[in-house]
């Protein structure tokens, strides 16, 4: 009797393992309809043969991610509309937001996980579909939070592969120099004209692809992330900042909070940048209207004198983006792009805005995808 029991409790153990990988393995497109209008909300300076700086805010949701096609299909109205208004030529250089490159983890996943109301529900499932490459990534993770360590490194080789393919093959469709924004990668490098991964360390990064669809330079990884995510994102090496030329001039990028340090905008003079970039995020609904929290790395530059409360985020932002103020930045022209969307419970700020000659134009208003233009 003993023997007839374990049998049957080995052939239930047997039986319910075969069913989980197989519904691991179950992918199914639901259909989702996206909003792929967008707004021309900032357009200064006048058409000349000198390019312009378009910075592209999009409206994002976890389902834009299910697909590559479908992510493509939204990023590409919106260069379409661009280029209906007479905003995209052949020195025309676009900016992304950071980690819009990040979420490319989310391709091909269940229905439940886009369906999710709170992003620990969605991480949930996206381990659970995915068993052995989460234990894998778990084992291989090197931050403090193994968790989101993991989350973000399971699917590495292909988020390096997919970010490529789509920003790189959006460079070369439109014929445009495109800032793509960030992507969180281990030891991200670019060799013969790939993105590849490595071992180690997770980074936030920026790639900047050409109009032939390839790199540009090597990735530029953030020097300094915020707080919330140094438990597994590493900081770059605060002497690699790097600058890259394009048909626009010499261009510089500067990911999320590294734009409020000018020791940051004096390398970038020693290079000779003309043209800086900022791919940026921020998290919570109405962060932008709340207190400026303060620095959010170990280190406060010793030049800023403003305290934490004294304003609030979004006029910190402005403040603190040193572009064309000179004599610390010596660039023309820079853009600050901001992710928006909602990603579950993770609310989305930040309003795009531009410098050229030490004025700021901004975007006022943040509903919707927005386009914001300078002409150089």
């Amino acid at each position: 009797m003993r023997k007839l029991l374990a049998l049957s409790f080995t052939l239930a153990l047997v039986a319910a393992a075969t069913a989980y990988l197989v519904w691991t393995q179950e992918r199914p497109v639901a259909h989702y309809l996206s909003d792929l209008r967008i707004t021309l909300a900032v357009n200064e300076g006048i058409p000349a043969d000198r390019g312009n700086l378009l910075g592209i805010q999009p409206e994002l949701f976890p389902a834009d991610y299910q697909s590559l096609e479908r992510l493509h299909l939204k990023l590409a109205a919106y260069l379409q509309k661009a280029r209906d208004q007479g905003l995209i030529n052949s020195k025309t250089v676009v900016v992304l937001p950071e980690h819009i490159g990040t979420w490319l983890m989310l391709g091909g996943e269940k229905n439940e996980l886009y369906q999710a109301i709170h992003l620990k529900d969605a991480m949930n499932w996206l381990s659970a579909s995915n068993p052995f490459l989460f234990a894998r990534a778990w084992l291989s993770a090197t931050g403090d939070n193994r968790m989101d360590d993991a989350y973000l490194r399971m699917k590495a080789a292909s988020m390096a592969r997919d970010y490529q393919t789509l920003f790189g093959g959006l460079a070369k469709e439109f014929g445009v120099t495109l800032v793509a924004g960030s992507i969180t990668l281990p030891n991200p490098n670019v060799s013969q004209g790939q993105l590849q991964i490595g071992h180690g360390a997770l980074y936030n990064a920026s790639l900047v692809f050409g109009a032939d669809g390839l790199p540009l330079g090597q990735p530029q990884r953030q020097l300094y992330p915020i707080y919330d995510e140094r438990g597994f994102i590493q900081p770059g090496a605060e002497d690699l900042v790097s600058v890259v030329d394009t048909p626009a001039g010499r261009l510089g990028v500067l990911v999320g909070s590294d734009s409020w340090y000018p020791d940051n905008y004096r390398k970038l003079n020693e290079q000779g940048a003309q043209l800086i970039a900022v791919p940026a995020f921020v998290t919570g609904r109405d962060t932008w209207d709340r207190p400026w929290r303060g620095f959010k790395s170990v280190s406060t530059p010793p030049e800023i004198s403003l305290k934490p409360e004294e304003l609030s985020e979004g006029e910190a932002w402005r403040r603190l983006t040193l572009i064309s103020q000179q004599p610390i930045s010596q660039a023309t022209a820079g853009m600050s792009v901001f992710l928006r969307g909602q990603f579950w419970d993770l609310g989305t700020a930040g309003h795009s805005f531009l410098n050229s000659n030490g004025q700021v134009s901004a975007d006022s208003d943040a509903r919707g995808a927005r386009l914001l233009n300078i002409w150089l």
